[in-house]
C-alpha cells in the first residue's frame, strides 16, 4: 500500500510536469515559491501588523507560529523522517528552482505559509485574510509545480502549520483575556 501510494505521489508530478508546465505560467510560479523563502512575505506582513496597535497581538501570533514551524517542520521533522526530494529520485522530473539542501517531508514553506495565513484568517476581518489562506494555497502548489516536494510533503506542511496557528491562537486569546480579567 505504502508503495501504491508513492507511485501516485509521482504520477502526479510527472502529471503536473508534463500537463500544466507552460511559460506563461512557470514564471509565476517561480516568483510565488520564491514568496514562501524563509517565510519571508509572512515575516513582511506580520511585521507590518505590529505597527497598528489595533492588530499588534495578530501579528506576535502570526510571528510565533513562524517561529514555531520553522523549529518544528525545518529543524525536528525534515531531519527525523529524511525524506529524499523527489527531483532526487523521480526519472524524468525536472526541478525548475535551484534544488533545496534540506530534506522533503514536511514542506517548510507551505507549514510556515499555513502557520501564518491561519492566524491572520483567525485574527483580521475576512476580507483582508482570506486572501492569506489563497497565497498560502498557492505556495504549497507551487512547491509541486517546481518539483521539489510530494503531495504528502505539501498537506503535511498544511496540516502542521494550521495546527499550529490554531493552538497559537488560543493561546493568545486566552492569554489576552485572562490578562484583561486580572
Amino acid at each position: 500500500m505504502f508503495q501504491n501510494m508513492i507511485l501516485f505521489e509521482e504520477n502526479i508530478l510527472l502529471w503536473i510536469q508534463s500537463n500544466l508546465r507552460s511559460d506563461i505560467i512557470t514564471p509565476f510560479m517561480i516568483f510565488i515559491t520564491n514568496l514562501g523563502n524563509s517565510g519571508a512575505i509572512w515575516i513582511v506582513l506580520s511585521l507590518g501588523l505590529l505597527i497598528p496597535k489595533k492588530t499588534r497581538k495578530i501579528g506576535v501570533m502570526s510571528l510565533c507560529a513562524l517561529f514555531l514551524s520553522v523549529i518544528i517542520d525545518n529543524v525536528i521533522l525534515k531531519n527525523l523522517i529524511a525524506r529524499t526530494r523527489p527531483c532526487d529520485v523521480i526519472e524524468g522530473l525536472t526541478c525548475l528552482i535551484q534544488r533545496p539542501t534540506d530534506f522533503s517531508f514536511p514542506s517548510g514553506h507551505t507549514g510556515s505559509s499555513f502557520a501564518a495565513a491561519v492566524i491572520l484568517f483567525l485574527g483580521l476581518p475576512k476580507k483582508y485574510s482570506f486572501t492569506a489562506i489563497i497565497l498560502a494555497a498557492l505556495i504549497g502548489f507551487s512547491r509541486l509545480y517546481v518539483g521539489v516536494h510530494y503531495l504528502s510533503d505539501v498537506i503535511g506542511g498544511a496540516v502542521i502549520g494550521t495546527m499550529i496557528a490554531v493552538l497559537v491562537y488560543w493561546i493568545g486569546i486566552n492569554w489576552v483575556r485572562k490578562e484583561t480579567i486580572e
